[in-house]
């Protein structure tokens, strides 16, 4: 899309003031997100911390499985640990991956081609 812009010849930054190195960072967040595993880590943290165990049964994978989709996104600064005694628990790192997803699946119940759910509610909580 920059390419379509006047570049400003000082810094190399699009006229919409987008950094290259913020959009570079972007996509491997987007990347970090293709994975339905991993959007699905997310949903289960959204209300707070979990084990590993846990996320397991939640998203209906392996313990195995889900400590190394946490450890990468851990490496993405997506999740932060704590420890609880012998548990590590996971807890997203701030509200941005999980705003992230909920606006990836209210962009999907858009491609179903009726009204999304998340119009409906927003009109309901309007009345």
């Amino acid at each position: 899309m920059c390419h379509y812009m006047r570049m400003n010849a000082d810094n190399g930054v699009c006229s919409l003031g987008v950094d290259s190195q913020y959009v570079e960072l972007a996509v491997e967040v987007f990347a970090m997100l293709a994975d339905a595993t991993r959007v699905r880590i997310i949903l289960a943290l959204r209300d707070g911390e979990m084990a590993v165990g846990a996320l397991a049964e939640e998203v209906g994978k392996s313990p195995a499985a889900v400590s190394q989709h946490l450890a990468k996104m851990r490496l993405a600064r997506m999740v932060s640990t704590r420890q609880d005694g012998t548990k590590v628990l996971y807890r997203l790192e701030n509200e941005h991956a999980r705003k992230l997803v909920a606006d990836a699946i209210f962009q999907a119940e858009h491609a179903l081609g009726e009204e999304p759910a998340h119009h409906r509610r927003d009109r309901k909580e309007g009345s």
